[in-house]
């Protein structure tokens, strides 16, 4: 078979002799992706937190934490390519794991890299063609949606991913490319953090139509929301499925009818 060359996401050259065997996903929404390309015998190592799918989860070999690559684990699991994220990993990790295999990087701030990056996981793993149809489908569903909500006014959203300390989504972030598609506007509009902590009169000063409780990597439910909403009565608190905003593989199938039906509950707002 010939050999295979692509660049990833941090300008690196990438070359495989031939369609991987052997690979290691250590980023979770990376690992759906494989997935949903069929490499059911290929992935042989994955984190514990790529949980979908389930069945993977459960009965693959796991290597650590995305922040903590248990490097030795993947060296015995002696993978051909490793999938990793600029984000989800550390340069350290990445740079252990280059002496052990190719390691494609990803670097995802958008919807366009996010497809360039499932085009190239397909180049590199011989599923060009379900990678693309993949591509089309996700093009289409945020077409629908754009077309779907053109008319509809913006809201100035505050996008919480953790709690104590407070911190939220800002801009050079894939959430705030999420937040764009459905005409969210992010009342975070600071250039300095990526994910800054807020204290409460900051978050005040903001006037936030809306405070989204995401559901990673903090897990915003129940006592949690409600000591929020305590905290800020005069803000509509909403909680929100995280990996639809943060997921950059095949979860993006589902991604645009998700913010769609979003913004209809918040057509109108009490």
């Amino acid at each position: 078979m010939p050999a295979i060359s692509v660049i990833d996401q941090l300008g690196v050259n990438i070359e495989l002799t031939g369609q991987p065997k052997r690979i290691v996903s250590i980023v979770p929404s990376q690992t759906e992706l494989l997935h949903y390309l069929g490499l059911e015998e290929e992935v042989v190592g994955l984190t514990k937190f790529c949980i979908n799918p389930e069945h993977w989860y459960r009965n693959k070999p796991r290597v650590g934490g995305t922040k903590k690559v248990d490097i030795k684990k993947v060296a015995a699991l002696k993978p051909d390519l490793v999938i990793a994220n600029k984000e989800e990993n550390t340069r350290e990790d990445v740079a252990a794991l280059q002496h052990i295999a190719p390691v494609y990087v990803s670097d995802i701030k958008d919807l366009k890299d996010a497809q360039e990056m499932i085009e190239s996981i397909g180049v590199l793993c011989g599923k060009e063609e379900k990678s693309k149809e993949l591509n089309d489908t996700i093009s289409s569903s945020f077409e629908h949606l754009e077309s779907s909500i053109s008319q509809t006014q913006e809201l100035r959203v505050l996008y919480l991913i953790w709690k104590d300390p407070i911190m939220a989504a800002g801009k050079d972030t894939f959430i705030q490319a999420m937040l764009d598609q459905a005409r969210f506007v992010n009342a975070l509009d600071t250039d300095d953090q990526r994910y800054p902590s807020l204290n409460k009169e900051q978050i005040l000063s903001m006037k936030p139509d809306v405070l989204f409780l995401s559901s990673e990597p903090f897990p915003f439910k129940g006592k949690h929301s409600e000591e929020i909403r305590q905290m800020f009565p005069e803000q509509h608190v909403v909680e929100v499925d995280g990996e639809a905003f943060s997921w950059y593989g095949s979860r993006l199938l589902k991604t645009a009818d998700y913010l769609l039906k979003l913004r209809q509950e918040l057509r109108v707002l009490p």
